[in-house]
C-alpha cells in the first residue's frame, strides 16, 4: 500500500516538473526567442507591415487594402452606396463575402471571393458597371480612357477581396484624373506611380504591382509640399 502511494506521488511529482519545465520552455522562453528574432531581423513585417505618413502616424498596413470614398449623405441608410473620392487613386473593387459598419476604411469583414462563375449574370453586370464607371471617372478634358485600356483588376475583386495592390496599368489610367483633382501636373503624378511600382518578386514571381495605400500616402505628402 505504501509502495503504491509512493509510486503515485513520484509519478505526480515527475509530471508536475515536466509541466513546469515545458510551460517555461514552450510558453515563455520559445515565444520570447521567436519574438526577439522577428523584431531583430523582420521588424517591419513582425509589426504588421505598417505604413506611416510624413508625420510618422500609422495609416494602415501594406497587406490590407483600403477604400477611398466620400462621406455618405445618410450613414444610417443601408441602401446608400458610398461614392469614390476621385482625388485619390482607387483600389480594386471589394466584392466579397460580407460587410460591416465598424471598419470604415474597408467595408469587408469576411475575406473571400464572390464565388460567382464566369458566366454568372450578376458577375457580368458587376464587371460591366465597374468598367463603365472606370471609363467615366478617369476620362478628363485632356485624356480619354478607352474600353480596351481598362485592365481586369479595375473591374474585378481579388480572391481575398482585400488586395492592397493594383496593376501599373490601372494606376496609369487614373493619373490624369488624380492630377486634375489635386491641381498637380500629370507628369508629377505619373512619376509618383512609377516610383511606387514594384516589379515581380525575385524577378519572376507574380506581376508588377502598385500598393494603393503607399501611393496615396505619397500623394498626400506631395499635395501638402
Amino acid at each position: 500500500m505504501n509502495n503504491s502511494v509512493g509510486n503515485t506521488a513520484r509519478l505526480l511529482w515527475a509530471a508536475l516538473r515536466a509541466l513546469l519545465v515545458l510551460t517555461i520552455v514552450c510558453g515563455v522562453l520559445y515565444p520570447l526567442a521567436v519574438t526577439g528574432v522577428a523584431q531583430a531581423l523582420f521588424n517591419d513585417k513582425a509589426n504588421g507591415s505598417e505604413i506611416k505618413d510624413k508625420s510618422g502616424r500609422v495609416v494602415g498596413s501594406s497587406l490590407i487594402g483600403q477604400t477611398y470614398d466620400l462621406p455618405q449623405q445618410n450613414p444610417d441608410d443601408p441602401e446608400e452606396t458610398a461614392e469614390p473620392d476621385l482625388k485619390w487613386f482607387q483600389p480594386r473593387p471589394s466584392n466579397g463575402l460580407g460587410s460591416n459598419t465598424v471598419n470604415t476604411q474597408y467595408a469587408l469583414i469576411l475575406s473571400g471571393a464572390t464565388n460567382k462563375a464566369a458566366d454568372n449574370p450578376d458577375l457580368a453586370k458587376l464587371v460591366e458597371d465597374a468598367k463603365a464607371a472606370v471609363i467615366a471617372d478617369n476620362t478628363t478634358a485632356s485624356y480619354t480612357v478607352k474600353p480596351q485600356d481598362v485592365p481586369a483588376d479595375a473591374v474585378t475583386s481579388s480572391g481575398s477581396g482585400l488586395d492592397p495592390n493594383i496593376s501599373p496599368q490601372y494606376a496609369k489610367i487614373q493619373v490624369h484624373r488624380v492630377a486634375e483633382r489635386n491641381g498637380l501636373d500629370a507628369k508629377q503624378v505619373a512619376q509618383l506611380v512609377e516610383k511606387h511600382t514594384e516589379g515581380r518578386t525575385l524577378g519572376f514571381m507574380g506581376e508588377p504591382r502598385v500598393n494603393v495605400l503607399e501611393l496615396n500616402t505619397a500623394l498626400k505628402a506631395l499635395t501638402k509640399s
